[in-house]
């Protein structure tokens, strides 16, 4: 539209005639939006708020009275306020290239001040400080004229031919290069562990991949050798159950025989053993009692033949006593005693006779046939003789 002008947003814009703008500025400040401007009466100029760089190169002295060469770089604009853009457009509105340029120079002395109050060190070490401080003393002078700094950066501080700086940072240098060589020899060293165990990794690994290669090779080797004595091993297990079974036939075989044997020869042999033993035993048992009962007759009939001759035995001793010379002193009654004692006497020998001839039948389990003849010599051949004296009591003596 004719006569309605619009400012940039990173524009200010200042119109000049009529009335007057704020404080009594020659102009009013028009931001962030447009303005009717009538044309032929009114004048419009446009203030940047964008912004900008000053570049600041300054050879400075310090505390020790060390020369530094600084550079440093500010970044500054045109404050937002209407303050600050009436102060800018009044002094920059014509040449606004002068901002940066005026800028440089009030830096650089405020830079040079700071500087001559620090030493290198604090200067080196800290930047930080030296910049706040430069920022600080610069802003009420930079704020007359409707400048705001964003940030001052040095970027490099060099004392040129000196060597003060490279003399302070040796130890730190040194320090620095030590630290690098122990790390690099740290490296070196892991490095080289790491290789040595590489190696030993791919030597495991090799001596495992040979020890597999090997298994599985004896595998193979020992499934092919098993294979191939398949055929021979299998005729060998059928042969060995053939003969296992042959020799289990034969055995059975044997012991079969072997019963047989048994029962034919062992069992009739035991039988008739057991049969001539029994018949041993019954015909001893026979003869026993044939014998004893033998021996029991035979006393019977020594007894019987003893009782018979003993009339004998006295007969005979009674005659032998005819030829004796006998004094009876007592008459009958002495002669009675001698017929007495004869008899006595052939009963004694009655019963010695038969426990000899009893001791003879346990041993012999046979009598003698000449018993009679032996007793009947006994009593002949005994000589008896019979003297009688007269004795005062009447009795008779035998001599």
């Amino acid at each position: 539209m004719f006569g309605y002008r619009v400012p940039a947003p990173d524009e200010a814009m200042l119109i000049s005639g009529g009335r007057r703008g704020l404080g009594g500025a020659p102009f009013r400040v028009v931001t962030g939006h447009g303005k009717f401007v009538l044309p032929i009466f009114r004048k419009t100029r446009f203030l940047t708020l964008s912004m900008c760089e000053s570049e600041v190169t300054e050879t400075c002295v310090t505390k020790q009275g060390i020369s530094l060469h600084v550079r440093a770089v500010i970044a500054f604009k045109v404050g937002n306020d209407t303050e600050s853009i009436v102060n800018a457009g009044q002094r920059f509105l014509s040449d606004q290239d002068q901002m940066s340029i005026l800028t440089g120079r009030i830096f650089a002395g405020h830079l040079r001040s700071i500087i001559g109050s620090m030493t290198v060190e604090e200067i080196v070490t800290e930047r930080q400080k030296l910049a706040a401080e430069v920022l600080d003393t610069s802003k009420l002078e930079m704020a007359k004229i409707g400048l705001i700094v964003d940030s001052l950066q040095i970027q490099s501080i060099d004392d040129g031919d000196t060597g003060y700086i490279d003399a302070m940072s040796a130890p730190h240098k040194a320090a620095i290069q030590r630290q690098a060589q122990i790390a690099q020899a740290q490296a070196t060293q892991a490095s080289v562990e790491a290789e040595q165990v590489a190696a030993r990794n791919q030597a495991e690994y090799a001596r495992q991949t040979a020890i597999v290669k090997a298994q599985y090779s004896a595998e193979v080797d020992r499934a092919q050798a098993e294979a191939a004595q398949a055929g021979p091993l299998a005729q060998a297990h059928a042969q060995q159950e053939v003969l296992a079974a042959q020799t289990e036939l034969a055995e059975r075989a044997a012991q079969l025989r072997q019963q047989q044997l048994v029962a034919e020869i062992v069992r009739p042999a035991e039988a008739e053993a057991e049969r001539i033993k029994v018949l041993a035993i019954a015909d001893a048992e026979r003869m026993k009692i044939q014998a004893e009962a033998a021996a029991s007759h035979d006393r019977v009939a020594l007894d019987r033949m003893l009782i018979d001759q003993l009339p004998l035995i006295v007969k005979e001793a009674a005659g032998g006593l005819a030829g004796a010379n006998v004094n009876v002193l007592n008459g009958a009654d002495g002669l009675g005693e001698i017929a007495a004692g004869l008899v006595a006497q052939g009963l004694t020998i009655l019963d010695s006779v038969r426990q000899n001839l009893g001791g003879q039948n346990s041993e012999n389990r046979a009598p003698k046939a000449n018993a009679p003849l032996e007793l009947q010599g006994y009593s002949r051949t005994q000589d008896t003789s019979v003297d009688g004296d007269d004795t005062e009591d009447g009795s008779a003596r035998a001599n």
